[in-house]
């Protein structure tokens, strides 16, 4: 394996003929499924440069970008705040996932979040852009079209986390 670029955040790798994207120092991500009692899902919509159009996700953001000794759990807890506002009575582990084998080392670990109640706006830090959206669930394909109309990419992730629910 050799290295063959790195950036703050990002490297890029050959192992022989194959290339590949890894998080500097192995990072990873919290993502978080977060479905309020009355059986609404909460999602974010961001600008991604990568595709030069929004997303729709579930809040995520990177493992120990903060600190040193960030958790995936303190990442799940400051990013569904940060992001959209709720924070989370306890929060279950449902496993580490792969975000892009084919490409990636990524990893993420996927949270579902418990007892949510809205403690402020959400919008992410300075510079984010993000916008939170709390969805019924029985109108989430619904929704979910509309974006597409709109000509916002639907992140895969939130299509995987569905039947965990």
């Amino acid at each position: 394996m050799t290295l063959e670029w790195r950036g703050q955040y990002l490297e890029m790798h050959t192992d022989g003929t194959w290339e590949y994207a890894a998080r500097v120092q192995a990072m990873g991500a919290a993502v978080i499924l977060a479905v309020t009692d009355d059986r609404q899902i909460i999602l974010v919509e961001q600008p991604r440069r990568a595709f030069k159009a929004s997303t729709i996700e579930l809040p995520a953001g990177l493992i120990g970008d903060t600190s040193a000794t960030d958790t995936a759990h303190e990442a799940a807890r400051r990013e569904l705040e940060e992001e959209t506002g709720y924070t989370a009575a306890r929060f279950e582990n449902l496993g580490d996932y792969a975000t892009s084998p084919g490409m990636s080392s990524e990893m993420f670990t996927l949270f579902r979040a418990h007892g949510l109640r809205r403690v402020g706006p959400g919008g992410g830090v300075s510079g984010e852009e993000i916008t939170p959206h709390v969805v019924p669930l029985d109108a989430l394909p619904g929704f979910l079209a509309g974006q597409r109309a709109q000509g916002r990419i639907i992140d895969c992730r939130l299509a995987m986390a569905l039947p965990l629910l």
